[in-house]
């Protein structure tokens, strides 16, 4: 498992399928809602170049989604409800997770277990062509959520906030002039009603949300809901980019490609072969988080992909897991510098790597087996709330094979992968 990795649709689809497996192997891929987004909007098109029907192309990138590691990350709407309703959401890198449900063990333990998601059972029907008529419903709903504003009672908001993008004249002073309009202490109700109209927050959940935050005194957005204040300030740090012509404003994709930058707080890279990412991206993220232009990954995908081709055969259908555990390379290399940099003790696990027999791995997955049937005790629940953990799964749906390369022991019976 490498650096936990927010992507976007367009580094995917510039890999090969067997790239796209050491992405998915090397990495911990944080797969956000607007990557499904994305890829559900092209169920909408009518007509796409190379002679390619629109589910050609949604199986296409369906099929090199991660499947090995990562995990779904929670809207970015429901993170900012959470936010504003006093839970807090951690901006630490780590990916927030929703549908945990708590299990009850045979020998008394309790833990959690993350069901596979809708999206990733979506994804594995894609993969075999096979659409349903609900989720074309849902690529127009979720696409016309983030490009529909009520633009002109946003630009009135605005307005009050005293907003003037007219002698802005880079991203840096745009981010800075968004970052202190969020700041200011004198206007609350003024930035929540921008926030609740770029979020699109249900009507019957505002009261509330002004309430409570009342009790608080109307504390600086940035000091009560921290995640919240970090998604108004991309919003408006956009709409001063449009204003200031940072960012044209000829490209309707451009507000659901900004709105990848909500999930900053959720990785430790980003990477992206998208010119707008390239460009504003940076100065949203932490001191230790990394931008990565997706073409220069590619090729270290590419490198080993190469380097692990040149296994014997008897090697490689052991599965990637098992013979490329670890990536390979002189420190110079890019994915090296990154394992090196976000988990610094990597090298040190490998030396002290513990090898099981084959008749200790099937204990312990008749184990995990037995766990994750267990009953359930309390239904969507997470992690970080008040219960007594001993375990915690994650269940995924694994293909034996995916391009050229075996993810899992060719001889594994079929009805154990995954």
């Amino acid at each position: 498992m490498g650096p936990i990795t927010l992507f976007d649709k367009s580094f995917l689809q510039s890999l090969s399928v067997d790239e796209s497996v050491w992405f998915d192997h090397f990495f911990y891929p944080n797969i956000c809602p607007l990557f499904y987004v994305e890829t559900l909007a092209d169920l909408n098109k009518t007509s796409l170049k190379l002679g390619r029907t629109v589910e050609d192309e949604v199986r296409i990138i369906a099929d090199k989604t991660p499947e090995l590691s990562g995990s779904p990350c929670v809207h970015h709407r429901e993170l900012c409800i959470s936010d504003l309703m006093g839970h807090h959401v951690p901006m630490n890198g780590q990916i927030p997770v929703a549908g945990g449900r708590v299990v009850r063990s045979a020998d008394g333990k309790k833990g959690i277990v993350y069901d596979q998601s809708p999206e990733a059972q979506a994804f594995i029907r894609w993969q075999h062509g096979e659409f349903q008529e609900i989720e074309r419903h849902f690529a127009k709903g979720w696409r016309q959520m983030l490009t529909t504003l009520d633009l002109p009672a946003i630009a009135a908001n605005m307005r009050t906030l005293g907003l003037d993008a007219k002698n802005c004249k880079s991203v840096d002073e745009a981010h800075a002039i968004a970052t202190k309009l969020v700041n200011l202490r004198n206007k609350p109700f003024e930035q929540m009603a921008l926030l609740f109209a770029f979020v699109d927050i249900p009507s019957e959940l505002q009261r509330p949300i002004l309430e409570r935050w009342s009790i608080y005194n109307y504390r600086p957005l940035a000091e009560y809901a921290p995640y919240a204040a970090h998604v108004l300030t991309v919003e408006l740090f956009f709409q001063i980019g449009l204003a200031a012509n940072i960012i044209p404003a000829d490209r309707a994709s451009n507000r659901v490609d900004i709105a990848y930058l909500f999930y900053l707080p959720f990785c430790m890279v980003f990477v992206s072969s998208d010119k707008l990412h390239r460009k504003c991206a940076r100065v949203f993220l932490r001191k230790k988080q990394d931008f990565i232009w997706g073409f220069d990954l590619k090729p270290e995908l590419t490198r080993l992909n190469n380097h692990f081709a040149q296994f014997s055969e008897s090697e490689r259908e052991k599965g990637v897991m098992k013979f490329a555990r670890l990536p390979v390379g002189n420190p110079e290399n890019l994915i090296i510098k990154l394992w090196n940099k976000h988990d610094s003790g990597w090298q040190k696990r490998d030396e002290n790597d513990i090898s099981l027999t084959p008749e200790v791995e099937k204990k312990l997955v008749e184990h995990l087996r037995k766990f994750t049937d267990s009953p359930t005790v309390a239904p969507q629940l997470n992690a970080k709330q008040d219960v007594n953990l001993d375990q915690l799964a994650i269940q995924r749906k694994i293909r034996k094979k995916k391009g050229s390369w075996w993810l899992l022991p060719k001889d594994l019976e079929d009805d154990k992968a995954g």
